[in-house]
């Protein structure tokens, strides 16, 4: 049944340029009892200005900019455990772009987090940034969220993208979402124009070739009820990381209710171990518009379980996705690094520690 939410948007859009901060602090902090238990800071330097090419439209004097139809809009969950990460997408997304003060980004955290934290350190690292910050109450998805095979995809955060058409503007149309391990080193607007046909709700590079059958438990397919649902599609996997969503064809057909049916089904019998994913699957898989592989490399981060080294897939490279366990920075900070690591490195903006009082 579908209950009726509240989303708490922060009304912040960046059009200015503040002052000369070139780093800032993130402090993530936890709450046992009275006591307040603080992580290590991390500190970013500010990321360069970067600029439309001439034949870029302009969308500056457009009356609401964060409805302007002309913007590339990205959607992407910010956390401190993920912020470094998120630092070096945004990067990678503006360098590549050929109209990068066209680029819209709709950053949504947890209510729990400190969002004028997190919103300072974008800030900071790019002044410039056009940008809007939302804040997703977890206790909305928390009651359906059900233990997966990695502790970290069962953050109520992870599910904020089922709730996109929820929490984002109606007047936002179609977004790109993205996940925080990723760069591109394409232009995110070839990515945006991807064509969506007469009636596709989203799209996403598919992958016919993986086991199928894999992303569902026996139970699942044991039951002629439930197999059944895949009976007149050929249901292909796709990553959820990288998808071009109509956000108005989403709304219309009240697809985060389809997928909330999903998670309630699955938590009286178990029918899936992979987070956010299966309910996705279940809803759409054989039917969205196809992207072309070189958009989505995922895997770069080994499996759920070791995070072992991978390669690239064959084939051109548009969007590199550290999605699995091992994540660049972290294997780069234990001296560990996999070889395709390296092309995530131009991209990260912490500031080594030696030089936090420089």
């Amino acid at each position: 049944m579908k209950s009726e939410r509240q989303f708490l948007p922060l009304f912040f859009l960046s059009f200015f340029i503040i002052s000369s901060t070139t780093t800032t602090t993130t402090t993530a902090t936890v709450r046992i009892r009275n006591a307040v238990v603080t992580k290590i800071p991390q500190q970013f330097r500010e990321a360069p200005e970067f600029y439309n090419s001439p034949e870029c439209p302009s969308i500056e004097n457009t009356q609401n900019l964060i409805c302007s139809i002309e913007a590339v809009h990205v959607a992407m969950t910010l956390d401190s455990t993920y912020i470094r990460g998120s630092m070096a997408a945004i990067l990678s997304i503006l360098q590549h772009s050929s109209c990068p003060q066209n680029t819209i980004f709709h950053f949504v955290t947890s209510a729990s987090a400190n969002a004028s934290l997190l919103r300072a350190t974008i800030l900071a690292s790019f002044p410039y940034l056009k940008f809007q910050v939302y804040q997703f109450d977890d206790s909305y998805v928390a009651g359906l969220i059900s233990t997966s095979i990695r502790s970290a995809l069962d953050c109520p955060l992870n599910y904020a993208r089922s709730y996109l058409a929820n929490i984002l503007p109606t007047c936002v149309k179609k977004v790109v979402y993205l996940d925080s391990d990723l760069v591109l080193v394409d232009d995110i607007a070839k990515l945006a124009a991807t064509p969506l046909g007469e009636n596709k709700i989203l799209a996403a590079p598919e992958y016919c070739n993986a086991n199928f059958t894999s992303y569902f438990t026996p139970t699942f397919w044991s039951n002629p009820s439930l197999s059944l649902t895949f009976a007149d599609r050929k249901a292909c996997y796709f990553n959820t990381g990288v998808m071009v969503i109509d956000l108005d064809r989403w709304r219309k057909g009240d697809y985060t209710n389809k997928i909330e049916e999903w998670m309630e089904l699955q938590k009286r019998m178990r029918i899936y171990e992979l987070g956010s994913l299966p309910p996705f699957l279940l809803v759409f898989a054989g039917n969205i518009a196809p992207v072309d592989h070189r958009w989505n490399q995922h895997g770069l981060g080994g499996d759920n379980f070791r995070g072992l080294c991978r390669d690239l897939h064959p084939g051109p490279v548009s969007l590199l996705h550290w999605s699995g366990k091992g994540k660049p920075w972290a294997r780069l900070d234990a001296n560990r690094p996999c070889p395709l690591d390296a092309l995530w490195a131009p991209y990260d903006l912490l500031k080594p520690p030696f030089s936090f009082d420089s």
